[in-house]
């Protein structure tokens, strides 16, 4: 049996890790020239992931349905390397990143839940989460590995593959 060829198309490719004017000393994009990109590309679908925060979720939401977009709303979570309420300065300054991305309405309110917690609870030079506030608020969430300074990313760079797959193994089944 012959496998059939598919040829790839703009509408194939969705980006899942973009920031925007809201991820403060980051994001340079603003949300309506972003639309415009998208729609001109051919892309059907774009997620929004802003540093800690889902501030520009609401505009983000509205510009890409008056696009006729799909909006797949996330955030780039910044998780503390021990616990949330650890605030010691020679232990905690060192967190790491990750993609949460909502894929329900369900998804979206643990998405505010995390992001008022890191705000309000976990904030230590940035508004951070943890395992257990992850494990709490992680239906209708998809997570992805983040960049280079995620938890997988950082152990990958240090040589340890083992701990690499025990974190990933850890985020899938959370």
């Amino acid at each position: 049996m012959v496998a059939k060829k598919h040829t790839l198309v703009p509408s194939d490719y969705v980006h899942l890790h973009n920031h925007t004017q809201y991820s403060l000393l980051d994001g340079l994009t603003k949300i309506p020239p972003l639309m415009e990109h998208v729609k001109e590309s051919g892309m059907e679908a774009i997620a929004i992931t802003d540093h800690g925060t889902m501030s520009g979720a609401i505009e983000f939401y509205k510009e890409a349905n008056s696009k006729d977009i799909k909006p797949i709303i996330g955030m780039e979570a910044y998780v503390a390397a021990r616990g949330l309420s650890d605030k010691d300065p020679s232990k905690d300054k060192q967190y790491y990143h990750v993609i949460l991305l909502a894929m329900n309405h369900e998804g979206y309110q643990n998405l505010m839940a995390l992001s008022t917690i890191a705000n309000l609870e976990g904030f230590y030079y940035k508004p951070r989460i943890d395992h257990e506030l992850l494990e709490k608020h992680n239906q209708g969430i998809i997570c992805l590995s983040g960049c280079a300074s995620g938890e997988v990313g950082n152990a990958l760079r240090q040589g340890q593959y083992d701990q690499a797959m025990q974190i990933a193994e850890w985020y899938k089944n959370a």
